[in-house]
C-alpha cells in the first residue's frame, strides 16, 4: 500500500493506523479509494432513495443510521456502520456517540412529527449535529448529508444539491465549512444557503 493513499487531504479525519489496516480492497492511491467509495455511496443512495426504503418508519434512529453508513462503506472499509473508538481533534468523545446519536435522532424525529421547523431546516440542523458528534472513524459529512436528503425525500421534497459546483470543488469545499462554522455559532442560513446551491 502507498503512502500517498494516506496523506491527509483538507477536511479529512485523519485516520488511525489500526483504522487504516482495516481497508478492504488492495488500494494503492487516493484516487483508487476516491473511485471505490463514490461506487459504494452511490449503490448505498440507490438502496436508500427506493420508494420502499423512504417509506420505512426507523429512518431516524440509530438502527438505520449505521445500516447506511455500513451501505455507504462495506466495500471499502471493515469498520463501515462501526461508530468509531478513538478520540478525535473534533467530535464528541466517543463513548458519548451512541448517546448523542440517540438523542439526535429522537430530537430530528421529534421536529419533523411537531413541525418544529420547515423542512429544509430539519434537514440542515440534523446534517449539523451529525456531523458535530462525529460518530464515524471516515465518511461523516457525506453520511449526514445523504441521511439529510433521505429525510427530505421521505418527506416529499427533493434532496439538497449541497453546493455541487463541480468546476469549484475547493471553494465549495470552503463554503461548507464555513457554514458549518457557522451553525456552531447557531446560525443555520448559511448552510442551508450551502446546500439549496
Amino acid at each position: 500500500m502507498s503512502d500517498d493513499l494516506w496523506l491527509d487531504e483538507p477536511g479529512q479525519t485523519p485516520l488511525t493506523a489500526e483504522e487504516k489496516l482495516q481497508l478492504r480492497p488492495s488500494l494503492t492511491t487516493r484516487a483508487q479509494l476516491n473511485t471505490v467509495e463514490r461506487a459504494n455511496i452511490h449503490a448505498a443512495r440507490l438502496w436508500a432513495m427506493r420508494p420502499a426504503g423512504l417509506r420505512r418508519a426507523d429512518l431516524l434512529t440509530d438502527t438505520f443510521a449505521r445500516e447506511l453508513h455500513r451501505r455507504m462503506f462495506n466495500q471499502v472499509w471493515k469498520w463501515a456502520g462501526k461508530y468509531r473508538t478513538t478520540d478525535r481533534n473534533l467530535g464528541w468523545e466517543w463513548p458519548r456517540i451512541p448517546e448523542g446519536m440517540r438523542v439526535l435522532l429522537n430530537d430530528a424525529q421529534y421536529w419533523v412529527d411537531h413541525d418544529t421547523y420547515p423542512l429544509p431546516e430539519i434537514a440542515v440542523r440534523l446534517h449539523h449535529r451529525m456531523v458535530v458528534i462525529h460518530p464515524w472513524p471516515n465518511g461523516n459529512g457525506r453520511h449526514a448529508r445523504l441521511l439529510a436528503d433521505i429525510l427530505l425525500a421521505a418527506c416529499g421534497s427533493a434532496a439538497f444539491t449541497w453546493g455541487a459546483d463541480l468546476a469549484e470543488p475547493d471553494a465549495a469545499r470552503a463554503r461548507y465549512i464555513a457554514a458549518l462554522r457557522a451553525a456552531d455559532q447557531n446560525e443555520y442560513a448559511p448552510l442551508h444557503a450551502f446546500a439549496s446551491s
